[in-house]
């Protein structure tokens, strides 16, 4: 497994488009396709559900260039957006590995309503150093040591009631940390990370039904922005 290098996080600092997605395909994502194919492996091991990896394509860009990448991994070949799901990415400035319920996926009140009963437990079982975002287009996370009682219930009202609400929840690595990672370390980090983070991923299945693995969450047509390589 490759690791991360200066030369990835620098990708982002390209100016213009084509030029920052020429760049883009020739570094970053090779490896985001080499850990897609590993950790879907782990996950499906882990989860019991067939995992399916997505490399972001960003396909609907025409002007502004990406400020971040990822690969994200969904019980479902054709998409993710629309499940819960886990990713892999790059900011300029960071790594994130996240558990992920993003805007478009459907379950969410369902998924509120469990986490609010879950709540004591799960706020227990998450480490201190784990962080939490609730927007997967900004850089920005609120450390889950910070994590009181106002903002719990903050947090799950909006996933009740706002449509674009987001929860995305687990670690950054700073870009000084994560270039001298070995590609070991790399695996090992976002394994133990994802294997935090099941009971989330539970929570969700449970939310949205328990049905054969595939078809465990509700698909529908939207998910075709990003397909398995």
């Amino acid at each position: 497994m490759h690791s991360f290098t200066e030369q990835d996080f620098a990708v982002f600092a390209v100016p213009g488009l084509d030029a920052r997605m020429k760049a883009l395909r020739a570094t970053i994502r090779p490896k985001l396709e080499e850990l897609g194919k590993e950790i879907a492996l782990f996950l499906s091991a882990e989860t019991k559900d067939e995992m399916f990896y997505h490399v972001a394509k960003h396909a609907r860009r025409t002007v502004h260039p990406p400020n971040d990448t990822w690969v994200a991994w969904a019980a479902n070949k054709r998409g993710y957006k629309m499940l819960p799901h886990f990713q892999v990415g790059l900011w300029e400035s960071h790594m994130f590995i996240w558990f992920a319920i993003i805007y478009e996926c459907p379950i969410k009140p369902a998924f509120a309503e469990r986490l609010e009963k879950e709540w004591t437990t799960i706020e227990k079982n998450i480490p201190k150093s784990f962080v939490w975002s609730f927007d997967h287009t900004k850089p920005d996370v609120f450390q889950h040591s910070q994590m009181d009682e106002d903002k719990a219930q903050e947090m799950i009202h909006k996933l009740k009631k706002n449509k674009k609400s987001e929860i995305l929840c687990g670690i950054t690595i700073d870009r000084e940390k994560a270039i001298v990672m070995s590609g070991n370390e790399l695996m090992k980090t976002v394994e133990n990370t994802f294997r935090t983070l099941l009971p989330l991923y539970r929570l969700a299945k449970e939310a949205g039904g328990r049905l054969p693995s595939t078809q465990s969450f509700p698909v529908t047509e939207k998910a075709t922005d990003y397909v398995q390589a």
